[in-house]
């Protein structure tokens, strides 16, 4: 199993430095500044497509959180473009907040505040404070996380609204894109603010922060982990469910993110009651393994609906989610199922003649006709993963 762990380490490692040469090379806009706002899966850039809050933080931790793993100087260059870039043209000095979209010349596109859009620029920024120490990047984050504690924290249920205008008022479409529910609270911006809320904290060890991820920790115990030990997605105000749909991609990176979180809060009955909870989220999200070892997208048993296609995030999550339910219990069981995923990724979802990663495959193994980066196509799954996956077989040699 060492050899093997030793091939699969090196695999990944250059996996990484895959990636990252594709981003260095195609992501940066050499005409308006910052990073394009989309380019298609020939990697032939969309002059006219808006830039995302999302995408530019997202670059911006994959290159300070690469430069922190690699030391290649031409990341801390790229970390430093997007963040200049970020705190410049997103980030609102004024009203607080980032904006949620930008024109390709930087003008404001849309002023929505999103709280998922805040969690990234607080996650970016901490991971660029990790590389430089440049307080202009932790006070931002910090701004951003007092911005959201103060306008988007619901007194009365606890958790966080989705969606703000421009003023912070609250909007009455609060969805993060036209696929999803128009519902008040959501376990994907839940999951976001943890982890952006947990990175913060590696830097700045503020005591109500602290409270703040301890509480998230408690919404997704009591509120969106469901006795199946699947994540529900969709809440009202009093944190009832709309929805019985299943994502098992966020079931998987649920499994590690928030074992994480707990561990970065060094303590150590929060370490073990996550610990445990970190299989038993990974275990059930196995129900969406294919026989060719991959996750199939969504379930939904309200409706018998299952979306059979595979996307590249979901795989990248699987690798990690196993691999940290191996290391906490030693069953090689779960390294089979990062050996499967890690080959069908290989297979169908790597693109080795352009570089990067499909957006994913149909049922039937067709190539998915979606841009290769966007407003919602980054680094970050991919790039995040391979650390992730390297870090944890590090600490599997070491024991």
């Amino acid at each position: 199993m060492t050899n093997e762990l030793t091939v699969f380490y090196e695999e990944i490692r250059t996996e990484a430095d895959r990636i990252l040469s594709w981003w260095r090379m195609y992501a940066p806009d050499p005409i308006h500044g910052g990073f394009a706002g989309e380019i298609d899966q020939h990697n032939m850039p969309k002059v006219d497509a808006d830039k995302g809050s999302v995408l530019h933080a997202r670059i911006l931790w994959t290159f300070s959180a690469a430069y922190r793993k690699l030391g290649h100087a031409e990341d801390l260059e790229l970390a430093r473009k997007a963040f200049n870039y970020l705190v410049t043209h997103f980030y609102d000095l004024q009203l607080g907040g980032v904006y949620w979209a930008l024109k390709p010349n930087g003008d404001i596109s849309n002023n929505r505040k999103q709280i998922y859009a805040l969690a990234f620029a607080i996650y970016g920024l901490a991971e660029y404070f990790k590389i430089t120490g440049d307080h202009a990047a932790l006070d931002p984050a910090i701004h951003l996380y007092q911005a959201i504690e103060y306008h988007s924290q619901d007194p009365e249920f606890g958790g966080y609204f989705e969606a703000y205008s421009n003023e912070w008022g609250l909007l009455d479409d609060l969805r993060l894109s036209e696929k999803d529910r128009n519902d008040p609270k959501t376990m994907n911006t839940h999951l976001h603010l943890i982890e952006a809320y947990a990175n913060l904290y590696l830097v700045w060890r503020e005591p109500q922060l602290k409270v703040s991820i301890e509480r998230l920790l408690e919404i997704f115990d009591k509120k969106i982990i469901q006795p199946n030990h699947h994540l529900a997605l969709f809440f009202d105000k009093a944190w009832q469910k709309t929805s019985e749909a299943i994502s098992y991609g966020h079931d998987i990176e649920a499994s590690w993110l928030l074992h994480e979180c707990a561990h970065i809060l060094q303590d150590p009955d929060l370490y073990i009651y996550w610990s445990a909870k970190a299989i038993q989220i990974a275990n059930a999200a196995t129900e969406g393994i294919q026989h060719d070892g991959s996750f199939i997208h969504e379930y939904d048993p309200e409706h018998l609906h299952t979306d059979a296609h595979r996307e590249w995030w979901v795989s990248a999550e699987g690798m990690v989610g196993f691999i940290n339910a191996y290391l906490l219990t030693g069953d090689e069981l779960y390294l089979q199922k990062v050996s499967r995923l890690w080959e069908f990724t290989k297979s169908h979802l790597l693109d080795h003649e352009s570089g990067e990663w499909y957006w994913g495959v149909h049922a039937d193994y067709t190539k998915m006709a979606e841009y290769k980066m966007g407003f919602w196509k980054c680094p970050y799954h991919n790039v995040r993963a391979c650390f992730e996956i390297m870090e944890r077989i590090e600490q599997i040699k070491s024991k």
